[in-house]
């Protein structure tokens, strides 16, 4: 802003959707499109600086000189200087969303959507940047282009096929276009400049062996030559070495004398040292005196001598020293002599060089005179002058050296004497000497003449010798090597064949590394191969068979991944192959957390790790980046922090010699050591493009291969320790041999390449050549053993393979259970650890059991331990699917499972065509949904003659069909013995829906044993003590349960104290205080309610990471509940036990439950004790049917309620308070009033179901409960209140009531089991069909797409929209009511868009599977729903239905049909009600007709619903005179008796049953009901509730009750329907 309305300098403001960390950002982002000023934006104190830079333009351009008119003048020049770019993905609804929140982001700005790129676009971008790539032939440019535009297009059909048959996303962008087009560039030149190396080498190496070889024969002539001219030098040394012996016992002789004589010279030399010695140390005593005085000498100057001069008269010591220095001088003593020569200019000159060795023995006395007396000193001297001073101690100096010198002198004579002496014993010496020097210099010459000769014969040979050791060195080079050279010629070869081919190799390996690493095995393996197939139509080389992993990766990497703990599976190779080599950084789906092990190992202890909720993750980031650090990212869900973005797009800048990366506003230095890996744990993450392009998503989701290689070594460790110990250890010898044999062959062929000039002249080159050779060699041969040994090993390991493809098999089953639930989450580590346990647990008696029998017994207990294991935590209605689909996992690797007759188990019939259907033999009972899938069966191989059967044997079926028990019993003919189990299974869940949940568990039973279908009874004790003090416990709740007293009941048991906090607002610092106390005391810490708290559960996810990572109390436990919630964190539920919780099933139970609650204090509790007694048995039987009447479904309730303990508690009491307080009379009014309408009325929201509870409490809460003996509770015997007894009493009377609830308990017909049965199985069989893969067989590429195939289909049977205008024209020529024709309108209106959108999607997904168009989420829904052959979500949203498809279409059709007849012809004599999409607004148009024609309001009017005797609309010939007559009505929960005209019993089977045709007759006032009658409510479809935007209800009809009240059919939950869901 400051930029461009201050300094009015354009500017553009780039802001992307992955920056909006807020919501808030884009309020801001409006402000600015919309009207340019953002609040706040600048404060008050910077307002005054910005209004003044604009108060000059601001004038120029006329704006006044006031505030408001300057900011104005601001505001409008930035709108004029900024342009906004916004970049948003459209992938989601948060685009949608926000256009809605933020208008400004659609009516202020230009939207420039941009589209995949079509080949053209992609061909041109690869051609410019394949611009500067040299080629061989520059034809291959055009071609990469073309193939690459091919790959690119092939990846977004891939994508979109993956979507549909795994519902796994994955977004190609330009952005992975480009990586794939730079990174064949690069790995075009590295590949290029590898392979050209390597044959360099290669080629060096063989010129080298080549050049040895030939130098072979020239040297062994060589050789011979030399050796006869080493044999001639040796004579001639032998000679010269005769003379030199000779001439060197002369010179030894003469050298022997002068010794002698230098000796005894030496000592005499020694003698004259002493003698010198001696005199010098005399002398010694007196030169220091003497030098003093010199000194003192030398500091007079002429001035001083001057100064004694001037003298006329001297003092008397100066005179005294005068005299002494005249005598010294031989000269008179008096004054003027001694001044005469102080006058003379040398007089210092003399008293320095004084001759002081020849001082007299006279002068010397007479001196001593001067010496002697006291007076003579020189600091006496000195009092009168400083210069006689000096000359004073020179006196004194002389004197005492003369003394010295007189002692002396002898002895300087002997020295003398002894001096001259010598002098003469050297020169002779000396002579003696020059003689010896002659004949040593002689001998000398001799020497290096036989040195000279001896070096000569030396070195001829030493080359005679190095020749023989060129020779040997080019043997053993030439022999050693041989077999290098031949391999080295083939490599060459093969090397310069592979660059040729790598202009094909480096193609498909590029985009294998840009591409493969979101999809699975197979879709890799069909990308690679239409990638090959494309390459070899553009006749590019390439290798035939081209391996990615090989091509890109060392063998000896991969077997080092293996060791750190990659799979070794080809899926998980080429993952860690994508994940090192990629230019991206790679984000691994890792929901088994294989890849962060491998990462963990691969790294080491330099590896960081973290995770975005770490405080202070960004700094961890930063500083790896600059130190060069690796970084382990990791449990990211699907949104990464923004202010990851720089790091993650590798967005480096180059600042001069500097790589620098900006994070924030902090410039790093960024190390080429940096490297980056993301994980998640999310097994189906949905990555925005923006995510998608910028990392590389490898999908590291474990694989069967990998997953049985890692059990089979888990089995065999336990099972042959040492033979696993041998496996582990070879395998690293292997990888450690291989290893070192590329190392030696390098090692060979670098020494090759580096030596100069030729190969044999370095010797320790041949023999490290040798000796890598010789190394080479043992280590070959040990490989072989190895591998050989390897081989005897996996064989005698195979052995137990089969237990690792069970346990692998059910840890898949197991892992696919959190798409059922996403509380159900299961780690692989605490799979092997169950399976460690089965291993262990499951040997019993002799262990000597041949491996076979030792497998099966594995298997069987590891499979049952499995099942047990997994029962824990699931819920009821999934325990029977978990079996059923384990079982058909074990049969499926069996080769028991036919795919066919499991897809119609599945799936069903499908689409069906009942123009060309045979007719239904038993169309008087075998409903004509079941006659579909009976005709369709007949068309699988397994159950040909099927509809033949019911033709010839219809009876025998329909007893079949009839019977109670239909999967016991034996089926007509001989179906029963030539079905397989699957197949009974098939025409059970084609003819007795009802039953396949029994026959599934009796299936399971069959097949794997009875023990699969019985879930272990919850026990919490066994629970916690399969626990420890790192699991946590985790309580899985549903409605109307708490664990909370069986917790607390456990720890009271375990005298364990329980810290209990139910999460919510503001509990989360009690709930830390609370696990932090317990970690350090070993306390139990139960946190209930964790959904309430969602925002706090990363915060517990890093305390356990921390329990788990540290050292708790042992007796600590964290214990948590939680309602199923897909936001509640996988790694808790992964690391926890988990257990379900639900409330007791059946009467018998229910009513012990709430007896149990009830203590013999309360039992006592109330004064009036037989009426008391009998109510509350009435109360605790009422709270129990309304619970246990849910299982019915639609026939139960309309809505499902939650009642609990607390309902029933209170009106407990308030049953205790009204019977003391009225004791004379039970006011039994004000009972059922505020037990059914106030307490558990206050639950219930639907009228119908309010009717319902009404007719239970009326039943129950009257006189006769009181005073009948035996007070009937149902219609069967085993129900009653019986004679009155203790708390113990009753207890004993609710036990001896059956513990299978039959229907007539409940008030509903024995059909309701039925109906309640079919939804159950309705729902397992939706959730099986839902755990399937989805792939699409493979076909030839002629064959038509089976999903585009079945579009075709839904095409033609899809009618034409209604043309509205030529249906107006036609309606406004009749005359129809207009309230009729309104409706018509509208209805027509819907039903165009409906089929509008049918026909749009249908042909849209047709361009899709043939690759011409790109799908949507919406898209993505539909192909899904036809998948499993169900209604799409967008085509049901016109009007409500539970059809299948094939019925849905058919009905579709029905619907039009009736419009168009209505249409075409006139207003129909009987309608259709079902064709209505809004019943309710027809119905009222019809009473609009009635008023306008008799002249009333509408308000008025009401319907009486008489009901015809016929069902038949071709009975009805005319109008009625007022109202409609409706058909197509259907009753549940009972039938019509069309003679008598009243609602009976449903017969046997019968769930829906047709209603006669209905009169609605419109008459005047509220209509009553008459006694016999029930009010019957109408619904759109079999949903009663409806949702909230489309009620179900419609309209309330009066039906004549029968034989039996208006209660009965109330409590039979009867009730009419407009649809069925078949």
């Amino acid at each position: 802003y400051t930029s461009a309305g201050c300094e009015n300098k354009k500017m553009v403001f780039l802001f992307n959707d992955t920056q909006i960390k807020d919501e808030g950002f884009l309020e801001d982002i409006n402000n600015i499109l919309s009207s340019g000023v953002v609040p706040n934006l600048f404060g008050k104190d910077e307002v005054p600086a910005i209004l003044d830079s604009v108060r000059k333009p601001a004038l120029q351009a006329g704006f006044d000189e006031t505030a408001d008119a300057l900011w104005k003048f601001f505001i409008d020049r930035v709108r004029a200087n900024l342009h906004v770019v916004l970049a948003v993905s459209p992938i989601g609804d948060s685009l949608r969303n926000r256009c809605r929140m933020y208008p400004g982001l659609v009516n202020c700005t230009t939207i420039d959507w941009f589209h995949t790129w079509p080949a053209e676009a992609l061909q041109e971008v690869a051609m410019k940047f394949l611009a500067q790539v040299e080629f061989s032939d520059d034809s291959y440019r055009l071609k990469i282009s073309a193939v690459f535009a091919e790959m690119h297009l092939s990846v977004i059909a891939s994508s979109s096929r993956m979507l549909l048959e795994l519902r796994r996303f994955n977004y190609v962008t330009p952005t992975n276009y480009l990586e794939l087009v730079k990174g064949y560039r690069a790995l075009l030149a590295e590949k290029s400049t590898e392979l050209g190396s390597s044959a360099s080498k290669l080629a060096n190496g063989l010129a080298k062996l080549e050049d040895a070889k030939q130098q072979v024969e020239t040297l062994s002539k060589e050789l011979e030559v030399k050796k006869v001219v080493v044999a001639q030098s040796q004579k001639d040394c032998e000679d010269l070495l005769v003379q030199i012996v000779s001439e060197r016992r002369i010179a030894d002789e003469q050298k022997k004398q002068v010794e002698a004589d230098s000796e005894r010279i030496g000592l005499e030399a020694a003698e004259c040292k002493a003698i010198s010695d001696d005199a010098e140390a005399d002398l010694a005593i007196a030169m220091p005196a003497l030098e003093k005085a010199m000194e003192e000498v030398d500091k007079l100057d002429k001035s001083s001598v001057s100064e004694v001069k001037a003298y006329t008269k001297p003092p008397a010591l100066v005179e005294t020293v005068l005299q002494a220095i005249m005598i010294l001088f031989g000269k008179p003593t008096d004054w003027t002599t001694a001044k005469k020569v102080l006058s003379e200019s040398n007089f210092l000159q003399q008293i320095k060089s004084f001759d002081k060795d020849h001082v007299s023995s006279s002068t010397s006395n007479k001196i001593k005179k001067y010496i002697e007396m006291p007076t003579f000193k020189p600091e006496e001297v000195k009092k009168v002058s400083g210069a006689a001073s000096a000359l004073c101690v020179w006196v004194h100096a002389i004197y005492i050296y003369a003394n010295v010198a007189k002692e002396v002198a002898p002895k300087r004579q002997r020295l003398k004497e002894a001096t001259d002496s010598l002098a003469i014993k050297q020169a002779s010496l000396k002579e003696a000497q020059d003689a010896l020097a002659v004949v040593v210099a002689k001998l000398a010459a001799l020497q290096v003449s036989y040195d000279t000769s001896v070096g000569e014969k030396n070195r001829l040979r030493e080359e005679a010798e190095y020749l023989e050791a060129k020779l040997d060195r080019a043997d053993k080079l030439v022999k050693g090597l041989a077999g290098e050279y031949t391999r080295w010629q083939s490599s060459i070869g093969e090397y310069n064949s592979a660059l040729i081919k790598v202009t094909g190799d480096a193609l498909i390996a590029a985009a294998f590394l840009s591409y493969a690493g979101p999809f699975e095995t197979s879709y890799r393996t069909q990308l690679m191969k239409n990638w090959a197939k494309s390459v070899a139509t553009q006749r590019l080389p390439v290798t035939e068979g081209f391996n990615f992993t090989k091509f890109l990766a060392k063998s000896t990497d991969v077997r080092d991944w293996n060791i750190q703990g990659l799979p070794k599976d080809d899926f998980s190779t080429e993952n860690g192959v994508i994940s090192t080599r990629g230019r991206r950084w790679p984000l691994m789906i890792d929901p088994q957390g294989q890849a962060n092990r491998w990462i963990r190992n691969k790294e080491g202890a330099k590896l960081r790790i973290i995770d975005l909720k770490m405080a202070g993750f960004l700094r961890e980031v930063e500083n790896a980046v600059q130190y060069g650090f690796p970084v382990l990212l990791q449990d990211i869900l699907e949104e990464i922090d923004p202010a990851l973005e720089p790091v993650l797009s590798k967005s480096v800048l180059k600042i001069g010699n500097r790589e620098v990366l900006r994070i924030g506003d902090k410039e790093l230095d960024y190390s080429p050591d940096f490297r980056l890996y993301i994980t998640t744990k999310l097994a189906n993450p949905h990555y925005t493009p923006e995510i998608s392009t910028k990392a590389t998503v490898v999908n590291f989701a474990v694989k069967k291969d990998g997953l049985e290689a890692q059990l089979l070594g888990i089995v065999v460790q336990k099972e042959e320790p040492n033979l696993e110990k041998q496996k582990s250890e070879l395998v690293i010898r292997v990888a450690a041999g291989k290893r070192q044999l590329v190392e030696l062959e390098d090692q060979i062929l670098k020494l090759l390449s580096e030596s100069t000039g030729s190969l044999l002249d370095d010797a320790e080159l041949v023999d490290t050549l040798q000796q890598s050779k010789i190394t080479s060699e043992a280590v070959t041969q040990q490989l072989v053993e190895a591998e050989l040994t390897e081989k005897k090993i996996d064989l005698a390991r195979s052995g137990y393979r089969s237990a690792a493809v069970r346990s692998s098999l059910a840890y898949f089953v197991l892992d696919d259970m959190s798409r059922v639930d996403s509380m159900y989450q299961f780690s692989l580590d605490a799979y092997v650890d169950l399976f460690n346990m089965s291993i262990d647990n499951s040997r019993v008696g002799s262990l000597d059991v041949p491996v076979s029998k030792r497998c099966e017994d594995i298997n069987a207990y590891h499979t049952l331990a499995v099942y047990k294991y997994t029962c824990r935590g699931l819920f009821e209605a999934h325990k029977l699917l978990f079996s059923l689909q384990l079982c058909l996992k074990i049969m499926e690797t069996q080769g028991l499972v036919n795919q066919d007759e499991f897809n119609f188990f599945a799936l069903g019939a499908g689409l069906v065509d009942r123009l060309v259907q045979r007719k239904n033999p038993g169309d008087d009972w075998l409903p004509a949904i079941a006659w579909d899938n009976v005709t369709e069966m007949d068309k699988l191989a397994g159950f040909q003659g099927l509809m033949s059967s019911f033709e010839q044997m219809p009876r025998d079926w329909k007893a079949w069909y009839m019977s109670g028990k239909p999967e016991t019993e034996q089926m007509p003919g001989d179906w029963s013995i030539k079905c397989s189990e699957l197949q009974k299974l098939c025409i059970l869940k084609a003819l007795r829906l009802d039953r396949v949940l029994f026959a599934a568990a009796r299936f399971v039973s069959a097949n794997i044993g009875p023990e699969f279908v019985d879930p272990p009874s919850f026990d919490l004790k066994a629970v916690y003590e399969t626990s420890n003090c790192k699991t946590p416990l985790i309580f899985v709740l549903s409605p109307g349960v708490d664990p909370t007293a069986g917790i607390l009941q456990l720890a009271a048991q375990m005298n364990q104290r329980l810290e209990n906090c139910a999460l919510g607002q503001g509990q989360a610092p009690t709930a830390v205080r609370m696990i932090e106390e317990g970690v350090q005391k070993g306390l139990w810490v139960f946190l209930a309610n964790c959904h309430l708290m969602l925002s706090w559960m990363p915060t517990l996810e890093k305390m356990i990471e921390a329990l788990v990572e540290g050292t708790p109390h042992p007796k600590f436990r964290l214990w948590l509940s939680s309602s199923p919630d897909p936001n509640f964190p996988i790694s808790i539920l992964q690391r926890g036990i988990k257990m379900t919780t639900e409330p007791p099933k059946g009467l018998r139970s229910n009513l012990l439950t709430l007896y149990n609650t009830i203590s013999d204090e309360q039992f006592n509790r109330c004064h009036h004790q037989s009426a008391y007694k009998r109510l509350l048995f009435a109360l605790v039987w009422f709270h129990a049917i309304l619970l246990e009447r849910r299982k019915f479904k639609s026939l139960g309730f309309n809505i499902p309620y939650d009642f609990n303990e607390s309902d029933f508690a209170i009106c407990h009491d308030l049953i205790i308070v009204f019977l003391d307080e009225y004791p004379d009379r039970v006011p039994f009014d004000a009972m059922k009033y505020l037990i059914a309408e106030a307490n558990y009325g206050g639950r219930v929201t639907d009228d119908w179901d309010r009717r319902l509870v009404n007719v239970y409490i009326g039943e129950l809460f009257c006189d006769e409960c009181i005073l009948s003996e035996k007070f009937m509770l149902a219609e069967l015997p085993d129900y009653y209140i019986g004679e009155e007894g203790d708390l113990k009493h009753y207890k004993e009377l609710i036990r001896a009531m059956p513990q299978t609830d039959h229907p007539l308990a409940f008030g509903q017909h024995s059909n309701s089991d039925m109906a309640a049965s079919i939804d159950d199985a309705g729902n397992m069989i939706d959730v099986l069909v839902s755990l399937q893969p989805r792939i699409i067989k493979a076909v030839d590429e002629e064959a038509v797409d089976p999903l585009a195939a079945q579009c075709n289909d839904l095409l033609q049977q899809t009618p034409d929209v209604f043309n509205m205008r030529q249906v107006k024209d036609k309606l406004d020529s009749r005359s129809d009511p207009d309230p009729l024709k309104t409706v018509l309108y509208q209805e027509l209106d819907r039903y165009n868009k409906l089929l509008s959108a049918i026909q749009r999607s249908l042909s849209t997904i047709v361009k899709v599977t043939a690759g011409l168009a790109s799908t949507t989420a919406e898209l993505e829904d539909v192909m899904l729903s036809l998948g499993q052959l169900k209604v799409p979500k967008l085509w049901g949203s016109t009007y409500p239905s539970l059809k299948p498809l094939g019925s849905w279409m058919r009905d579709l059709a029905q619907r039009i049909d009736f419009f168009s007849g209505w249409v075409d012809d006139s207003l129909p004599m009987c309608w259709w009600l079902p064709a209505m999409t809004y019943p309710t607004g027809f119905l009222t148009a019809v009473l609009q007709v009635s008023a306008r024609m008799n002249g009333l309001s509408i308000d008025s009017l009401s319907y009486e619903t008489p009901v015809q005797i016929s069902g038949d609309k071709l009975s009805i010939s005319s109008y009625p005179k007022d109202g409609v007559y409706v058909s197509g009505i259907f009753l549940e929960g009972a039938t019509w008796n069309f003679t008598g005209s009243y609602l009976e019993e449903s017969r046997p089977m019968e769930l829906i049953s047709a209603m006669p045709i209905i009169h609605f007759k419109p008459v005047e006032g509220k209509r009553r009901q008459g006694k016999g009658f029930y009010t019957c409510p109408l619904y759109m479809y079999p949903v009663r509730s409806g949702s909230r935007e489309r009620p179900s209800y419609v309209v309330s009809v009066d039906l004549r009750s029968g034989k039996f009240s208006s209660d009965f059919w109330t409590k039979r939950g009867v009730a009419m329907l407009l649809s069925t869901s078949f």
